[in-house]
């Protein structure tokens, strides 16, 4: 990094530092060269803070807490919009719980989300100011915001308590997957009920409740506006939850400042490794003499040596219920071993290079297995025994065993390529009943052997799925007929999800998706042209919120979202996020009324073909798109001129600027490499 940036004039950023020597280190990298360059950090440390304003033009800025104004403005968005919807006589009880907070924005969120929870009524409010009161006299701003999350945490019922410890298992600003994480609350029996299917609607409310509380934070939200993605918890929020789960044996942590508190407890129940251990790889073993209670084991990052090594120490206990395995070079940490937990419930792994045992059918509880990515290219045929299995996931590439009907409880499935399956495996998926999930790859023109036996046995499979299915990824080569769509008894499909990419030459939007009326969220990916009557088919679907086109050039050819035709109001009336990625030739116009509900525009194309339509370059009307509030550029840039680069940038930040939402702009350069890779150009700049 050095040499790159000793004749440059540079602006860094660096948030969150947390000690004096770690500075240093970074420190070293960034070349004092008389550019006029800057660097910025952030760190709740002061001493590292003055650490960090030594020498030429430094200067050190203490974030003041909000005033009054600011306070009541975050209070009152939190809780009733605005100030005015505040009614009059908690105006008073309002003021006072704001002083408490001391200007504290987290503290001001927390007690919003705490009372957000609780009757709106002078009496209920000033009993939570009496508590609060008691809770931060006299304390610093970091002890106040440390006691007031006790007083939220307090305020959880039981069983949100167990879910946000849970929390502490995942490392700092790690990004949550939320399905994943309601999967584990319930494998790990945190969440109260028999029917599965039941309990992992609790779990969602569960987490819906810890989000409204303003403890966990919502980062990815779907299409719908209510469905979270992803989520992760505020460094301090975290802080606090990690001690208390220490503090109550919750779970036992590695992270960079080494095991927590409670590593040597006779009972270990839960084990999260977030750093690497390999130093202290023998004072884990030595901890792991008291493994026989331990119910988890979540492990982040690069651990093969020590994993490897010690895969029987760490697979000991018998009431194991998940391993979530999440990094490089887990090697042969599970393969040999995952055998003796007959109580699993939940199995992910990333990153190995050995089969499955062949006695998997032990494993009568699991519910879920992830082998994706794991370079496993054979499953064992007993794993067709596994009846409650309900999520199997693997790479594309391997062979799935004769008899995968017999998995009846089995909801999802993936990725699958077809061509590397058996006839009578093909004719099996057609049997499982409860199959709501399921994604493959299908070159039905290039399987060597019985092509035209394993095509009528795929048709007829996905005919039968087709009719019970709510999601569904299909990519490769495929009939263009799709005959697979074909309806019964004239029902729309229940089909939520669907994703289409075609590859073969000249594909077409298929007519059949029209009659897809339950479609949410629609993939669709051609090499070739979207006419007319294709738009008019996407456009028909009555109640779509995100709908992304990927115009590929595969066979050289000039694919066109034809040039200057504009979608026009008729249509798209629910549709909140529209992704173009168009690597062909293309324009993009958007008529007066078109998309009106749309927010989030997200493009992706070719540089080399800005100046080839004349004015206005490669989209047009955007500022005909009313809802509009973020719009994502990624700039292909091979083949073009720096000349052309720059102006498809100034043209989408213009008409966002003279938009009259003032939409966020965010742009990214890039370009191939030769093999195949993503290169970026230039820094992400938003605006």
């Amino acid at each position: 990094m050095r040499d790159y940036l000793i004749d440059k004039r540079y602006l860094i950023l660096i948030d969150d530092i947390w000690s004096v020597s770690a500075w240093e280190l970074v420190r070293s990298a960034l070349p004092l060269n008389d550019n006029g360059s800057r660097i910025i950090t952030t760190t709740r440390s002061k001493a590292v803070a003055k650490s960090c304003s030594t020498g030429i033009a430094e200067q050190m800025y203490e974030a003041k807490p909000l005033g009054d104004d600011d306070s009541q403005r975050l209070f009152f968005k939190r809780l009733f919009c605005s100030p005015e919807d505040c009614p009059q006589d908690l105006m008073k009880v309002s003021s006072d719980i704001l002083k408490k907070c001391g200007g504290l924005p987290l503290a001001i969120i927390s007690i919003a989300g705490l009372l957000a929870n609780r009757r709106q009524t002078v009496e209920v409010w000033v009993n939570t100011l009496k508590s609060i009161s008691a809770a931060v006299d006299k304390d610093s701003h970091i002890d106040k915001m440390k006691r007031i999350l006790l007083l939220s945490y307090f305020d959880l019922p039981p069983h949100l308590k167990s879910c946000l410890l849970y929390l502490s298992v995942f490392p700092e600003d790690y990004l949550i997957d939320c399905r994943q994480l309601i999967l584990l609350w319930v494998a790990e029996a945190l969440i109260p009920g028999q029917d599965r299917e039941s309990m992992e609607e609790v779990a969602t409310s569960y987490l819906n409740d810890l989000i409204n509380r303003s403890l966990v934070q919502p980062v990815k939200v779907g299409a719908d506006g209510a469905t979270v993605k992803t989520c992760r918890v505020h460094d301090v929020i975290l802080e606090f939850i990690v001690s208390k789960a220490v503090e109550d044996n919750f779970v036992t942590i590695w992270n960079r400042n080494g095991f927590s508190d409670n590593y040597s407890s006779n009972k270990i129940r839960r084990l999260s490794i977030q750093e690497d251990i390999s130093g202290q790889a023998e004072e884990m073993m030595k901890t792991l003499k008291n493994a026989a209670h331990i119910r988890s084991i979540s492990i982040f990052g690069d651990n093969n040596s020590v994993l490897g090594k010690h895969a029987s120490e760490f697979l000991s206990s018998q009431v194991l219920r998940v391993l979530n395995i999440r990094g490089g070079g887990v090697g042969e940490f599970y393969l040999g071993h995952v055998k003796r937990i007959s109580q699993m419930k939940y199995c992910r792994i990333t990153d190995g290079t050995q089969d499955l045992p062949e006695d998997i059918e032990k494993l009568q509880h699991l519910e879920t297995l992830d082998i994706f990515d794991t370079g496993i290219r054979k499953l064992p045929a007993s794993i067709i025994q596994l009846q409650r299995l309900v999520r199997l996931r693997v790479d594309p590439e391997v062979q799935l065993p004769d008899g995968i009907g017999n998995l009846q409880a089995l909801e999802e499935l993936s990725t699958i390529d077809l061509g590397f399956q058996s006839v009578k495996f093909i004719q099996g998926l057609g049997d499982l009943i409860n199959l709501k999930v399921l994604e493959i790859f299908w070159q039905c023109d290039t399987v060597g052997r019985d092509v035209e036996g394993h095509k009528k046995a795929c048709i007829s499979s996905l005919t039968k799925l087709f009719t019970r299915l709510r999601q569904l990824s299909v990519v490769g080569w495929l009939d263009a007929t799709f005959p697979f769509m074909s309806l019964c008894g004239g029902t729309p499909p229940p089909l939520q999800r669907l994703v289409l990419s075609i590859w073969n030459k000249s594909s077409a939007v298929p007519h059949q998706i029209s009659s897809l009326l339950n479609l949410t969220r629609l993939y669709i990916g051609l090499s070739g042209e979207v006419s007319k009557e294709g738009i008019n088919i996407l456009a028909s679907l009555p109640i779509l919120l995100s709908l992304t086109v990927f115009l590929d050039d595969k066979e050289g050819d000039s694919g066109v979202f034809h040039p200057r035709h504009a979608i026009n109001s008729q249509g798209f009336q629910r549709l909140v996020k529209f992704t173009f990625r168009c690597w062909s030739e293309a324009v993009l116009e958007f008529e007066p009324g078109a998309m009106p509900k749309l927010q989030m525009l997200k493009l992706d194309l070719r540089a080399r073909c800005q100046f080839k339509y004349g004015d206005g370059g490669l989209v047009l009307g955007l500022q005909n798109l009313a809802g509009l509030k973020h719009v994502a550029l990624s700039i292909k840039c091979e083949a073009a001129t720096a000349d052309e680069v720059d102006s498809l940038e100034d043209d989408i930040r213009g008409a966002a600027g003279l938009h009259h939402n003032r939409p966020i702009v965010q742009v990214e350069r890039w370009c191939l490499r030769f093999d195949g890779t993503r290169v970026q150009q230039a820094t992400i700049r938003t605006s």
